[in-house]
């Protein structure tokens, strides 16, 4: 079974579009307590960018550190990693950070290559 095939993973993903930001994040550690290597990276660099998600908008935090955070682990990653497109995953969490209102469901959310919602 590949990382985004566990249930925590996809729930994680279902939580994240919601805008459950940090519940998302919980599902997330679940899976990265097991995961190596590249799988690990990518579980943590999304836990991370989920984290800075919910400090935005739940407490008002204007620092964009855990953000700093999850890039260097995208950084070691493809743009397109495990069926999720990181690049624009990136683009959008960086877009949403800096926006003045909260978002709407929907956005940001892991989005797989093409533009089309995770999972396919």
């Amino acid at each position: 079974m590949t990382v985004t095939e566990s249930g925590d993973f996809r729930r994680g993903a279902e939580l994240f579009a919601r805008g459950e930001w940090w519940e998302a994040h919980e599902a997330w550690e679940r899976p990265w307590l097991t995961a190596r290597g590249d799988d690990r990276a990518f579980l943590q660099a999304l836990i991370l960018l989920a984290a800075a998600l919910h400090k935005r908008w739940a407490h008002g935090s204007l620092t964009h550190r855990n953000y700093d955070k999850a890039l260097r682990y995208l950084d070691a990653l493809p743009a397109e990693y495990a069926g999720v497109d990181l690049a624009r995953l990136r683009a959008d969490v960086w877009d949403a950070l800096r926006a003045t209102a909260r978002p709407e469901a929907g956005h940001p959310a892991l989005r797989v290559m093409g533009g089309g919602p995770f999972p396919a």
